[in-house]
């Protein structure tokens, strides 16, 4: 009797772990749908950096421009001053105020940056995050994604879609920091030239090259 209950058991939590895992995948395939729709995003960005204990520790707000595959343009406005450009191999940040730019090679931990998600491709969601979807009423979803790569930059991020179309995001990290990303004046595969993922500096600018 007791061997049938831990069949029984050991059957229930097996029904269970299938009908979690087809869960997680339907939500991977439905985000993979809704990003795989852009070929390009652009928006205004609020952002708004907290600690464990809710206390605003940052808040900064510019522009960001995505094209597929792997094309990236993200500018924070003054004092904060930064921008970061991708173009899918390497990944570029220019500090006008240190006058220094850094070259680092696009790899693997790289490209889960969570903005580069608008920019890169789709197909590996359900392979590199455990994916969870939350509805609210017709029009409003939230997927959450929990990395499975221990050297992630993050251990969860959250993406609110509503209509269809991203309007915010929500970053947890290794330190308990909170990241809200909230987007505005947002446009969808409208163009985005090739020269808006080319950095433009002086040359009297220090170039640090960190590739591998």
């Amino acid at each position: 009797m007791i061997r049938k209950g831990r069949v029984l058991a050991v059957s229930v939590l097996f029904v269970l772990g299938t009908g979690v895992a087809a869960a997680a995948e339907q939500a991977a395939d439905r985000l993979a749908q809704a990003l795989s729709s852009y070929t390009t995003f652009q928006a205004a960005f609020t952002q708004v950096i907290s600690d464990e204990q809710g206390r605003v520790m940052q808040e900064s707000s510019g522009e960001l421009k995505a094209r597929r595959p792997g094309l990236f343009y993200w500018k924070t406005d003054p004092p904060a001053n930064q921008i970061i450009v991708s173009d899918g191999k390497t990944v570029e940040l220019y500090d006008p105020d240190l006058e220094q730019v850094t070259v680092q090679t696009l790899d693997d931990q790289m490209s889960s940056t969570p903005a580069l998600l608008l920019s890169g491709e789709t197909d590996g969601l359900s392979e590199n995050y455990d994916i969870t979807e939350a509805r609210y009423g017709d029009s409003t979803r939230e997927y959450t994604l929990v990395p499975r790569n221990e050297d992630s930059l993050f251990i969860a991020l959250t993406l609110i879609f509503h209509d269809e179309e991203l309007q915010a995001m929500r970053l947890e990290d290794s330190l308990a920091q909170l990241t809200e990303l909230e987007f505005g004046n947002i446009r969808i595969n409208e163009p985005v030239p090739m020269t808006t993922f080319e950095l433009d500096y002086p040359d009297s600018v220090d170039v640090i090259q960190d590739l591998q």
